[in-house]
C-alpha cells in the first residue's frame, strides 16, 4: 500500500523543535522529521498534524506536556461530539491537534501516541481525491466533497483531506496564510507538487 512513510517541518531552529517534539509529545524523529528553512511563511500554513490517542487522559497528558514546552492553546482539551480533543501550536508554528474518538478513560493514562493523521487542507476536495488517487493512493473513507481519509499501512503517517477553510476552523485559527506550507511527503508515490502546493518527495530524497 502506498502511504506516507514520513513528514518533514522545515523550521527556523531544527534543535529547539526537536526539543519540543521530545519534551512535548515524545516523537523521536522517525515519522515526523525536521530540516531548517527561512523561506518566507505567514498565518496558516493549511495543515495540521493529528495525534491520536486511546483515551481522554492521554490527550490531556499530551495537551499539558505541549504547554509547558512552550506550545500556544488555541483550543483547550474536552468534550466533542465525535471524542475528546484539543490543539496547540508549537513554537515553530506547526499547528497539533491532540485527540481521542473515546470520551472515557479506561486505562492508566499515558502519553501513548497510537497513530499519526496529516489533514491537508485543498481548495477542493474531490479534486484533490482525484489527484491523489492517480498517483497511487487507495481511499479508506470518503464524504463527498468534505473530507477524504486515505488507507495507510501500521507506522506511517495516515493523509486526510479536507476544505482549507473548515481546517483552519477545526483548529481554531484563521484561514489566510502566504508563503510555504513549511512542509515535506516522504512517500514512494513521490516526487511531486499537487494542486495545493504540497510537496512530495521519494524516500531518501
Amino acid at each position: 500500500m502506498n502511504s506516507i512513510d514520513s513528514v518533514t517541518l522545515e523550521v527556523d531552529d531544527p534543535t529547539a523543535a526537536a526539543r519540543f517534539h521530545s519534551d512535548a509529545f515524545g516523537l523521536d524523529g522517525d515519522r515526523v522529521r525536521l530540516r531548517a528553512s527561512t523561506e518566507p511563511t505567514s498565518g496558516f500554513r493549511g495543515f495540521t498534524l493529528s495525534l491520536i490517542t486511546s483515551q481522554p487522559g492521554d490527550v490531556e497528558a499530551l495537551h499539558r506536556a505541549a504547554l509547558d514546552a512552550g506550545a500556544t492553546e488555541l483550543k483547550p482539551a474536552e468534550k466533542s461530539l465525535w471524542g475528546y480533543g484539543g490543539v496547540v501550536q508549537a513554537p515553530d508554528g506547526t499547528v497539533w491537534q491532540l485527540a481521542t474518538s473515546s470520551k472515557k478513560n479506561t486505562g492508566p493514562v499515558t502519553r501513548t501516541v497510537d497513530e499519526i493523521v496529516l489533514l491537508i487542507g485543498v481548495e477542493d476536495v474531490k479534486a484533490a481525491k482525484q489527484f491523489y488517487v492517480g498517483r497511487g493512493l487507495t481511499v479508506g473513507k470518503s464524504f463527498g466533497g468534505r473530507y477524504v481519509e486515505f488507507a495507510s499501512d501500521p507506522g506511517t503517517v495516515k493523509l486526510s483531506l479536507y476544505k482549507r477553510r473548515a481546517l483552519a476552523k477545526v483548529a481554531g485559527v484563521s484561514a489566510d496564510g502566504t508563503g510555504s506550507h513549511r512542509l515535506v511527503l516522504s512517500s514512494p508515490v513521490g516526487p511531486f507538487t499537487d494542486p495545493d502546493g504540497f510537496v512530495w518527495e521519494a524516500p531518501g530524497q
